[in-house]
């Protein structure tokens, strides 16, 4: 199983925090695309997000393992 965990306006527009899916032999990118197919309502959000796995940044050509854990991390604004 992988674990992807979701934070902020992406969590709210997802409603979960987490969900958990079977190692698919899948990059960063293509569970991005698996993302915003099924989550369609949050779409603009999954767009610009910042992926973590493992709790180091990664791109979309890093490859995912089982028992890997990826954080959605979305723009932060303020100041």
């Amino acid at each position: 199983m992988i674990k992807v965990l979701f934070f902020a306006g992406v969590k709210e527009q997802i409603g979960q925090d987490f969900i958990e899916l079977d190692d698919r032999g899948w990059t960063v990118g293509q569970l991005k695309h698996h993302l915003l197919e099924k989550y369609p309502q949050a779409a603009e959000s999954l767009a610009n997000v910042m992926v973590s796995v493992n709790e180091e940044f990664a791109d979309d050509g890093t490859k995912l393992h089982e028992n890997d854990q990826v954080a959605i991390i979305p723009p932060v604004s303020g100041g």
